[in-house]
């Protein structure tokens, strides 16, 4: 085969890959966001209080998801792992378990069967980021990424969709049941489609070198400041937007009276396209920006969390629940400008061996921070604030939510400097 020709196979080999990785990880959080939608009715049905709600959406997917992440890497990392088959097992576990969710008579039983969403989802993402960095030259990762990303606000945006419409026409209990089958069977595809023969330490055919211990790699990773302040800013990133969706959510209903169906549609239709806007803008605007001055893979997220504050605030504020919606939009957008640049400077940060594992940590943080303590946080304060505020509670919340987002902004900035000295200094 000719030079040409085996480049062109390779190129239609990768595009493959990250269209399914793309359809896996929209499997992913449709399994893992549809219990939002879906959370207003489990709470009237099995007379939860708003702190279960929260560790339900919460803690009890993340807790299980992020520990079981770190091994999972580890094993990821390793040469002789098959990837592609690693995530077609971890989607089979995740959609089974999501399926069963419906079957929960009660808060213990839903509680474990979100365990088990979390268990299977925990082999996803760092073999799919591993992938997705030893495939794609450095220098369109960002773009990558964010295209790999969007299966964020597409999975959330269906999850909303499907879920509240199913919510309303069959019910919370047929509505994961359904959503969780068919992730079985595209777990058969998967195997087929993301071919793993192996990777190289580098192009220049460098002996390949296993890992090393998970300690070693850790404390390699930990001893970065500047990974480390990428970390608390996406750890702030995602405690404020997963806790801001799940009671954005039971917001339009408690506040504006809305059904499941309702705001699923409104909600989770156009929050989800501004979302997937968002992602793809970023992950452009770091390949195109940052090719000039690395500090500007960054710079997007930094401006954007700030401008996006008083917007949010606002939308909370409106009584009708249109101009909420239509007010949301833009801070959506804002607010999704970082996974892309995130995601990518993470795999631009360490050397090859650790790309997993690098994932895995950032995943570790945040989805504990973020999923485990976002949702579970702000329901508490709903309760602490009920008393006083009733129904109103959730959007006095929402406000202080809407404050929180200073503190990525100012996180972002600080990195932009370092990233400039640092950014894929191992490839």
């Amino acid at each position: 085969m000719s030079a040409s020709a085996a480049t062109a196979t390779d190129n239609r080999a990768t595009r493959l890959m990250l269209w399914t990785l793309l359809v896996v990880y929209v499997f992913n959080f449709l399994d893992r966001q549809i219990v939002n939608i879906l959370a207003e009715p489990i709470r009237k049905d099995l007379n939860l209080s708003d702190t279960q709600i929260g560790l339900m959406t919460g803690l009890a997917f993340a807790l299980f998801y992020t520990v079981l992440g770190l091994p999972i890497a580890r094993y990821a990392d390793k040469p002789s792992t098959d990837r592609g088959r690693l995530i077609a097992i971890a989607l089979a576990i995740w959609s089974a378990m999501t399926a069963l969710c419906g079957l929960a008579q009660n808060f213990v039983q839903l509680l474990l069967a979100r365990i088990g969403v979390g268990v299977g989802e925990a082999g996803c993402t760092p073999a799919a980021h591993s992938l997705i960095a030893d495939r794609v030259p450095a220098e369109k990762r960002a773009s990558a990424m964010a295209f790999y990303a969007l299966g964020i606000p597409l999975g959330s945006l269906l999850g909303m969709v499907i879920g509240g419409y199913l919510a309303d026409v069959l019910g919370w209990r047929k509505a994961f049941l359904l959503v969780g089958a068919p992730g079985v069977l595209l777990a058969f595809f998967v195997v087929m489609a993301v071919k793993d023969k192996g990777r190289l330490a580098a192009a220049a055919n460098k002996p390949v070198h296993a890992p090393e211990s998970m300690a070693v790699t850790l404390k390699s990773l930990l001893a970065s400041r500047t990974f480390l302040i990428l970390l608390a800013a996406a750890s702030a990133c995602s405690f404020l937007s997963y806790g801001k969706t799940t009671w954005t959510t039971i917001f339009f209903q408690r506040t504006h009276g809305m059904t499941p169906g309702e705001v699923g549609f409104w909600f989770g239709l156009w929050g989800g396209l501004a979302g997937m806007l968002g992602t793809w803008l970023g992950g452009w605007l770091a390949d195109k920006f940052g090719k000039q001055d690395r500090r500007h893979v960054i710079t997007a997220p930094a401006i954007g969390m700030a401008i996006a504050v008083p917007i949010a605030i606002s939308a909370y504020f409106a009584t009708d629940w249109r101009i909420a919606l239509v007010l949301l939009m833009l801070p959506t957008v804002l607010n999704s400008l970082y996974y892309g640049p995130v995601f990518s400077s993470t795999q631009g940060l360490v050397p090859l061996r650790h790309r997993a594992m690098a994932s895995a940590v950032l995943l570790f943080c945040q989805n504990l921070i973020g999923l485990g303590l976002g949702p579970l946080f702000f329901g508490m304060l709903s309760d602490f604030l009920k008393p006083e505020f009733g129904a109103e509670s959730v959007r006095y919340v929402l406000y202080g939510a809407a404050c929180l987002g200073f503190v990525p902004a100012v996180l972002f900035w600080m990195l932009r400097p370092r990233l400039h000295a640092e950014l894929d200094r191992h490839t």
